[in-house]
Formats: C-alpha cells, structure tokens, sequence
C-alpha cells in the first residue's frame, strides 16, 4: 500500500524539483529490524519520484561488503551519495518521516545540484575547518524543530569531507539516545563529546566545532 496519495505526492514532486544532477541513495536493511521495511517503503517512494534520483537497496546477509565499504552498523540506514557516487558524509539512520522528511528532500536537493548558498564568511571559516569532525543530530519525526540542525549538518557535510554529519531517530535507537543522555530533541553530539540542545544556527556549529 502507498505511503503518500497522489496530492502529497505532487507536492513532493514540487518540493524536489527539477534536479540538474543524479542523486544516488544506498539504503541499509537487515531481517532483525522492526522499521527496516517501513523505511525501504518510504524511501523507494521517495526515490520514484524524480528520475535523477537512484535507489540502491542493501541487506546484511547478502552486502556485508557493503556495510563494511560505509561504515555502517545499525539499521535501517540511508548513505546518501552524489551523481558520481562519492559519499559525502550524509547519512540518515532510522525512518526520515514526519517532520524530517524536510531534511531528507534538502539532502536530495543539495546533491543534485540545487544547492542553498552560504555567506562568504561563513563558508571560509566551514572550509577552513582542518580536523575530523562527527556531527549527530537526535530526532523524532514529530518534532518541527529538528529538520532545521539535520540540514545544517548535512550542509556542514557537503561543504568539507573533514564533516560527517547523521540524522539519528531517537526512539528507533534507544541505546544511542541513552548513550548520549538524550532527554529533548533536537539534542546535537559533536565528536561525542561536545553537545547541545535545541533549533541553533549554523554560527553555533561553527562556534563549537573550531573550539574543538
């Protein structure tokens, strides 16, 4: 059964665009995964809805390789990678839906060519950044608030390979929301030690990762 009914679906469609590049998308699943189906559901939808885009489905038993090669080791997981299929340290772990669908078209977009622009002084100092850099943000998919810090991330991302930057669905991975005391969301994680809750602007990024 369909995920999105036709009117979503145009608006969709709209959302995304008319994408100037190919956008490749691996997807990571395995049988011991209570939301892997619903996310291949969801993210196959998605997918059909732009012939630029591409969907690769990965499983455990039979791509182990695979996982290996991104470094992947909980499910359900989306690499996203550019038309050429470099990564580019955008990764998204559980379900994006609800409210983080808006992070998830943002990545399409951004590697397909439809790229946000970013100040020239803030570009310097993200390009300036010299170390390796792991940026998770907690989310769940009613929150209106979370999509705004997935995209700053991902756009981190994009913007230097020294940044990898994950969308994490909290209740999808409670050890991880343990792990990283999560209590409210947005919560972001920087090199695991460095965090902070909350809708913050790309300056308060910047402001934790050059103290790093």
């Amino acid at each position: 059964m369909a995920i999105f009914d036709e009117k979503v679906i145009a608006q969709l469609k709209e959302l995304i665009g008319d994408l100037p590049k190919k956008v490749k998308i691996e997807f990571f699943r395995q049988n011991a995964c209570d939301t892997c189906d619903d996310t291949q559901a969801f993210v196959k939808e998605i997918a059909d809805l732009n012939p630029n885009i591409e969907l690769s489905i990965h499983d455990l038993d039979e791509d182990a390789a695979v996982f290996q090669k991104y470094g992947i080791e909980r499910t359900p997981a989306i690499v996203m990678l550019d038309g050429e299929g470099k990564d580019r340290g955008i990764r998204f772990f559980g379900i994006p839906a609800g409210y983080e669908i808006n992070s998830f078209i943002a990545s399409i977009r951004e590697l397909g060519g439809l790229e946000e622009p970013v100040p020239e002084n803030l570009l310097k100092r993200i390009q300036a950044i010299d170390k390796d850099v792991h940026i998770q943000v907690f989310v769940t998919p009613t929150c209106p608030y979370c999509p705004g810090p997935v995209m700053i991330g991902h756009k981190l991302a994009l913007l230097n390979p020294h940044i990898k930057a994950d969308m994490v669905e909290a209740t999808t991975f409670p050890e991880l929301s343990q792990k990283y005391r999560v209590r409210g969301v947005p919560k972001i994680v920087i090199n695991e030690d460095q965090e902070f809750v909350g809708s913050q602007p790309l300056v308060k990024f910047l402001d934790v990762i050059e103290a790093l």
